[in-house]
Order: C-alpha cells, then structure tokens, then sequence
C-alpha cells in the first residue's frame, strides 16, 4: 500500500495533528509560552535556592542581595538600590537585608553627609560568602541553560525585549 492508498483510506489520528501548532516549528501560543517561562524560571529557581541553602546556607533572594551589593560602588547600596536591583519591595528587601545583618554578612549605616539614606554595607564575611556562593550560583545556572544551545542568544534578547518593555516607568 503506498502514500497514497494510506491518505486515501484514511490517516491514523496520531499520524497528523489536527492542531499544526503542535507541529515542531510552529509558533506556539502566548499561553504555551508563557507556561514554558514560568516553569523555567520556578523550577532554576528551586534548584539553585536549594544548592545556595544546602552549600553557604543562603537563599537565593539572600544571595542576590550579596551579589548587588558587593557590585555596588564601595560594597555599599540603598535599600532602594537593591530593591530596584532584585525586583523586589522596599520591605521584601528591608527583611532579607535583616537576615544578612543577622548572619553577620551585611552592616546597615547611612554615610555622613546624608543621614536619610540607610546603606547596606558588605562585611568581609559577607564578601567570603558571596564569592564562594558566586562559584554555586553560576555553575548550576550555566550548567542548566546549556539546554538552550544554539538558541541561547535569541532567547536571550527575546527575554530582555519583553523584560525592557515591562520595565516599571517612575
């Protein structure tokens, strides 16, 4: 029976989708998209929170904090600075900033000259647990993302056009 008798007779319901966006190549839906980003992002999410608590005992909320303020001009940012840097409440922030205080990782001060601004200073605790947590962090995260192969640039710029134009205006 050739091609042709098969089409003729009829094709298997599994043979061809009745939906082509399940064909590979088609443009997905805005949903299925947007289930895939939500995954993705949940499930790195988990995976490196679990590696940072079990290794540095650190969270990853934590340890982003670390990182934007051991970036930050002087090891020393705003709660503002690192809310705006995390995507996070001033108070979501200001309660991280605590438990870093309290690990003896971060000191709050405002600088003299301006005693409005409270800043969140890296102790060299904190410098040894953020490197050390650094190393963690990318490993695992670039490990995970060589999944992308080929397609990780035009993802990425995909996701930073999205992310640009969702970008909160003050």
């Amino acid at each position: 029976m050739g091609s042709e008798d098969v089409l003729a007779a009829g094709t298997p319901s599994d043979a061809v989708p009745s939906d082509p966006a399940t064909l590979p190549g088609a443009a997905p839906r805005p949903a299925e998209t947007w289930l895939r980003i939500v995954q993705v992002h949940d499930r790195i999410t988990h995976r490196v929170d679990s590696a940072l608590h079990r290794d540095h005992d650190l969270s990853l909320t934590g340890f982003e904090a670390l990182r934007r303020i051991a970036e930050a001009p002087g090891e020393r940012a705003t709660m503002g600075e690192v809310a705006e840097a995390l995507g996070l409440s001033r108070a979501g922030v200001t309660s991280t900033v605590g438990r870093l205080v309290e690990q003896g990782l971060v000191v709050r001060e405002r600088r003299p000259g301006d005693r409005r601004l409270l800043h969140a200073r890296l102790t060299d605790a904190g410098r040894a647990r953020v490197q050390a947590a650094a190393a963690t962090h990318d490993e695992l995260v670039a490990h995970l993302l060589t999944l992308l192969g080929n397609d990780a640039a035009v993802v990425t710029d995909a996701l930073a056009r999205v992310s640009a134009a969702t970008r909160i205006r003050r």
